[in-house]
């Protein structure tokens, strides 16, 4: 099995002698799963970091942390989840989505877990209850999926017109039966066609985006997904590539050259992921800590691709924006 230990990522640091003094001798350990790789990790883990050390832990001094990814696939995350168990790990942060955090709790019920997960925490089975998530488990929602119309909205703002929207989604995400139905009731709440499009492998990216330009779509909303996530660059390649406007979940499309997105501000949802473990290494157990979900998200465009796609975005849509991408 491929392993990658990426512990040098996350730097090193000196921890606040009251906190060494609370602490045993023994270096405390975080075991941090996930599903993709270290190169699309590395500024949510930088923020992670940050959580931690606003509890007053700083890696490499009085804390651990040993980073394991699956490189995509899937079936490696519950062997790695059980790795951190005999390793005897004191808190697992499962984050990329749903399926890090199913593996860790199937391969423990006593370590505590804290996940970063886009998916619907009750509807995957991570918990019973956000204010009282009970178990050994907790963590931060992105509430990913239920952006999915507010999305469409904007982007229908952006395109208007006539021509139909596209929609699109990876069928093995675990809330895309939820996504396809937001799709089509913001479809229809705006008055335009809606072509629900999918892809689950890096092969199916262009044929997506052509499959777009060629029914002459004017836009596409792309899904929330970590495998999406992962391959951001594509995304923005084969966008520019066959013309198709596009809005995404994540503010790092916009920053390497998408249109637009509009979402949670992932990295400050690592942050607070950070402050969790910080309060269970301190004692707090993971069923008094209510999952969290963001109450602010945020809009970024980027006009130089906006200008290249011959768009002109509405000044309304502009004067609201969190970043505007010269």
């Amino acid at each position: 099995m491929k392993r990658r230990t990426l512990t040098g990522l996350l730097g090193v640091g000196l921890a606040a002698p009251s906190l060494v003094k609370a602490q045993s001798s023994r270096m405390r350990v975080v075991g941090y799963l996930h599903p993709f790789s270290g190169t699309y990790m590395a500024p949510f883990v930088a923020a992670f970091r940050k959580g931690l050390e606003e509890q007053g832990f700083v890696d490499g001094r009085d804390v651990r942390i040993e980073v394991r990814t699956a490189d995509g696939f899937e079936e490696r995350l519950l062997p790695l989840a059980r790795e951190f168990v005999a390793q005897k790990v004191d808190v697992i942060l499962a984050a990329g989505g749903s399926d890090p955090a199913k593996a860790a709790k199937e391969a423990t019920s006593t370590i505590p877990i804290v996940f970063v997960s886009a998916a619907d925490p009750i509807r995957v089975g991570l918990v019973t209850n956000l204010s009282r998530p009970g178990g050994n488990i907790t963590g931060v929602s992105l509430i990913g999926s239920s952006l999915e119309a507010k999305r469409l909205e904007i982007l229908a703002r952006v395109v208007p017109g006539e021509r139909g929207l596209g929609a699109l989604i990876n069928p093995n995400y675990p809330d895309a039966k939820l996504q396809a139905n937001e799709f089509r009731t913001a479809a229809r709440q705006v008055n335009r066609r809606i072509e629900i499009l999918e892809a689950s492998t890096v092969e199916d990216l262009e044929p997506a985006f052509a499959q777009a330009a060629r029914q002459r779509l004017a836009g596409l909303a792309v899904a929330q997904d970590t495998f999406f996530n992962s391959h951001r660059s594509e995304f923005v390649r084969f966008a520019a590539q066959y013309k198709v406007p596009a809005i995404y979940s994540q503010r790092e499309y916009a920053d390497r050259g998408g249109l637009m997105s509009y979402g949670t501000n992932f990295a400050d949802s690592y942050r607070q992921a950070g402050i969790y473990v910080g309060r269970i290494l301190k004692g707090t157990k993971p069923e008094d800590l209510p999952v969290m979900q963001p109450s602010r998200f945020e809009l970024v465009i980027n006009l130089a691709t906006a200008k290249a796609l011959g768009l002109t975005i509405p000044l309304d849509i502009l004067g609201g924006a969190d970043e505007v991408i010269e």
